[in-house]
């Protein structure tokens, strides 16, 4: 992929790292443990969303949200029912 291309269908962190340092790295610190999910579980759930069509430049098209950053809820859903 050419340095003027952005993977559109991947994760804020591997699309644009330095928007994911800025913006997503330390709100990902401030979850308390009591509402972070598992490391397992999120990463299971950054899995489906890298795979799921719905994904562009680290954001969920149905919702709107930063993926990386919803899924690392213990509480929070997938809008489109896809996280187990």
């Amino acid at each position: 992929m050419s340095e003027n291309k952005k993977c559109k269908r991947c994760l804020l962190r591997e699309a644009f790292p330095a928007d994911y340092e800025k913006y997503v790295a330390g709100l990902l610190t401030k979850i308390p443990e009591t509402a972070k999910a598992s490391d397992t579980v999120y990463q299971q759930r950054l899995g489906v969303c890298s795979a799921c069509d719905q994904l562009q430049n680290g954001t969920c098209m149905g919702c709107g949200c930063l993926v990386e950053l919803r899924a690392a809820y213990k509480k929070e859903k997938c809008p489109f029912g896809k996280w187990a």
